[in-house]
Parts: structure tokens; C-alpha cells; sequence
């Protein structure tokens, strides 16, 4: 089932959308979601911009990392784990989180591996940015925070990530919400060469795949993430300071090993963990998602994404797409959180 979400209808949720969340939550006590009509989102909150920072971060120590995470809503409330994408940070649900807070959620926002506050527990951890490493790290995290299970919602290589949580662990995954859809891939399948435009748009991905790459990532990261802002989300108008709020996680001194050896394991460049070779064979035959899901695509994402009939028979649960219009990019959760705020709840129902 595929949807239009413009900004008519959205303007219409406002009022409304969330509070019906509360029934299907299944969350008693006066801090937790309550029934539809006694609890209503705040439509203010709902705009980029409003929010601008979360509270104090919190770090644990989990698998390879010490995880700094943002957290928001009630303790004992149903959970969703957020997850984003490079080059972002965890400022793309700064408006998102208190609109899933405000109805009874306990939201986890953590900082991926080589971003903001997170760091390896030891020097000698292979840096890895592959992507089921990541993925192993949301489960590393649900254990050493005690959650069993959580609805994952992200973009970019925090859908992928959600992704593969929801396959290989679905026990672990109540719903997901993945932004551009199906993203799992395989070391094969990055070898297959596409069509010219097609191939185009990873230009950066080729660039990476060069010591000048690194080098000039390294060194211009700053520019870089906000280059790739710009073209991601070509009608998104962001201003300096919203950038610099997530650009500083870039500082963060595996960042840049994380993100080459992401993209170079993508190509067959880079060898992985071999402690990750099993997971990789179950990704290589491309498992089907069982989890109830929604996927969503903004209208004007510029960023490389498949087109939604291309993977939705990789959906075999309770499954909707939904195009989000108005000019939305990339940065789907940053640029259109009231559109992502209501699938997380509606997928979660």
C-alpha cells in the first residue's frame, strides 16, 4: 500500500495525530500515553527549528562502545530506538523525540559508532564501519539497556541498520519505520556496476575509495557534510547553525576510519570482521523483512535511493509506503518529523 502525505494533510494531523497512539500502546499510569482525545501533540513542537537540543546525553558501555545516547519520555514506556545516518547526527530527531516523548515513549537516540561522544572501549578494536557491525551495535546496546524489544525507525545508514536488526533479530524488533525502504546489500551485489547517472550519484563513494579521498575527507569534513546536505536535500533550507550542530559530532577521532571503511567495504575494498561473516552470508541472500514496517520517501530526496515497487515484496508483514511531499529531502526525520513521528506510531499499533 503506497500514500501521499503532503503538507494539506499534515496540517490536518496536527490536531489530532499521535493521540490515537495511546490505545494501542497499552501503557497505564498518568506519565504514559493516554486515549485518544485526552492527549493531543502540540503542534508548535512539530516544526524544524522549534527544538534546537536535547538534554543531558547519557553514555553506557555496550559491546565494543561507550554509546552516547540521548533519552527522552517515561522509563518504563514502550521503546523506540532512533537511528541516523551519515552525515548526521542525532540533531535529525530533536523534534522528532519529544513529539514520541510527549505521548508516552521512552526514545533512545544513540550516536553511531565514530560520531559525537561515542567511542571504542579500546585502542586496538578493528574500526570497522561495515554494516552489520553497526547493527550488532543496537543489539549490544538493547542488552546493556535491558530492552528486549523496541520499535527502530531511521535514514540512511540508520535504515539500512534498522534494516538488519529487523531480519536477522526480529525478535528483538517490535515495528520499523526505514526511510527509502529496503537498503540491505551485500559485498557482491556493491560490485555489480550500474547505469551511468546511476553510478553518478555515488561519486563520493568512489572518492572514499582513494588515499586523496581520505585525505581530503579528513581534512574538508566540514564542507563535505554540508555539500552532501545541499545535494541530498536540494530544497531544504537549513541554516548555518542548525549544520554546525550536527557537523560538530564529525570530531569525533574514528569518524573518519568509519566512514572510509564503510564505503570501501560497500565496494569489496576493505575487508570485514570475520566474527561478522556468518551475518554477512544470511545479508547476502537479501532476507525478507517480517516485522510490521513502514517505509518513507520524500518527494525531493536527491540523495541515491531505490524506487519503492523495487522492494516491497521484501515486506512480508503488516506493510505501507508513504511519499512524503512538500519538498522533503534526505533528512526526512529533521525535515519532515511530524510525518515521521506518526509512522513510528502508527507502525507500532
Amino acid at each position: 500500500m503506497s500514500e501521499r502525505y503532503d503538507d494539506d494533510r499534515r496540517r490536518l494531523l496536527r490536531t489530532a495525530a499521535l493521540t490515537v497512539a495511546a490505545a494501542g500502546l497499552g501503557v497505564a499510569g498518568p506519565a504514559k500515553a493516554q486515549s485518544s482525545g485526552e492527549r493531543s501533540l502540540d503542534a508548535s513542537g512539530s516544526r524544524p527549528g522549534t527544538n534546537t537540543s536535547f538534554g543531558p546525553l547519557k553514555q553506557i558501555d555496550a559491546g565494543v562502545l561507550n554509546v552516547g545516547y540521548a533519552e527522552a519520555g517515561p522509563a518504563d514506556g514502550p521503546v523506540v530506538i532512533l537511528l541516523h545516518g551519515w552525515p548526521y547526527d542525532i540533531h535529525s530527531y530533536v523534534v522528532v523525540t519529544p513529539l514520541l516523548a510527549s505521548v508516552g515513549y521512552r526514545v533512545i537516540v544513540p550516536y553511531l559508532r565514530g560520531y559525537g561522544p561515542t567511542r571504542f572501549l579500546f585502542a586496538e578494536t578493528f574500526r570497522n564501519g561495515q554494516p552489520s557491525a553497526l547493527a550488532v551495535d543496537v543489539i549490544a546496546l538493547m542488552d546493556a539497556l535491558r530492552i528486549e524489544t523496541a520499535t527502530l525507525a531511521g535514514f540512511d545508514w540508520g535504515a539500512r541498520t534498522a534494516n538488519i536488526v529487523a531480519a536477522l533479530w526480529p525478535e528483538r524488533c517490535k515495528a520499523m519505520v526505514s526511510v527509502s525502504g529496503y537498503l540491505i546489500g551485500s559485498q557482491q551485489a556493491g560490485r555489480m556496476p550500474l547505469p551511468p547517472k546511476a553510478e553518478l550519484e555515488w561519486w563520493y563513494q568512489f572518492y572514499f575509495a582513494t588515499d586523496r579521498g581520505e585525505a581530503g575527507y579528513d581534512r574538508y569534513r566540514h564542507d563535505f557534510g554540508k555539500l552532501i546536505w545541499q545535494l541530498a536535500s536540494p530544497k531544504w533550507e537549513f541554516d548555518d547553525a542548525t549544520f554546525d550542530r550536527t557537523a560538530a559530532s564529525f570530531d569525533n577521532p574514528d569518524h573518519v576510519p568509519i566512514v572510509i571503511h564503510n564505503y570501501r567495504w560497500r565496494l569489496g575494498l576493505a575487508a570485514g570482521d570475520p566474527r561478522h561473516d556468518e551475518l554477512e552470508k544470511r545479508l547476502a541472500e537479501f532476507p525478507v523483512i517480517t516485522v510490521p514496517s513502514i517505509t518513507l520517501e520524500g518527494d525531493a530526496n536527491g540523495a541515491p535511493h531505490p524506487d519503492a515497487s523495487s522492494y516491497a515484496r521484501k515486506f512480508s508483514g503488516r506493510y505501507a509506503h508513504r511519499v512524503i511531499t512538500g519538498g522533503v529531502g534526505h533528512n526526512l526525520p529533521q525535515e519532515a518529523p511530524q510525518a515521521f513521528a506518526e509512522a513510528v506510531v502508527d507502525v507500532g499499533r
